[in-house]
């Protein structure tokens, strides 16, 4: 039998489990015979992820938020670029609502929520709300 020899800092050389049964005298489990190896696959079912259902946030109209602030308020919580806040702000102006975006229910609902604390701060009556797609 062959004794190898290392340093401190490196670790052992690794073995396989059949050179450990092995040895010198063959394999010790099975004669040396490998005929007797069954192969297979392993499958394992994934569960199905369900997607997150959808809200939408929607802009109301009012005859007293400025539509600037409306337009800041686009790019800022939505980020939006200004070309795409004044499209949205104009069709909320002109048809009373608009949709801002859709997103899942936990972003939708901290979307409405900086809106509606932004509104307030600045002492504007915007309403922004969410409803299920």
């Amino acid at each position: 039998m062959t004794y190898t020899t290392h340093s401190p800092a490196s670790p052992p050389p690794l073995r396989s489990p059949r050179q450990t049964l092995q040895g010198e005298g063959g394999d010790k489990r099975r004669g040396g015979d490998d005929a007797n190896f069954e192969t297979g696959t392993v499958t394992r079912t994934r569960p199905k992820t369900k997607r997150p259902n959808l809200y939408r946030v929607l802009l109301l109209n009012d005859d007293y938020t400025p539509m600037e602030f409306v337009v800041l308020v686009l790019q800022d919580v939505f980020n939006k670029s200004r070309e795409d806040a004044m499209r949205i702000m104009l069709h909320v102006h002109q048809k009373g609502v608009g949709e801002c975006g859709v997103y899942p229910y936990e972003v939708a609902e901290t979307k409405v929520t900086r809106v509606m604390d932004t509104a307030r701060k600045n002492q504007h009556p915007l309403q922004c709300v969410m409803e299920k797609q």
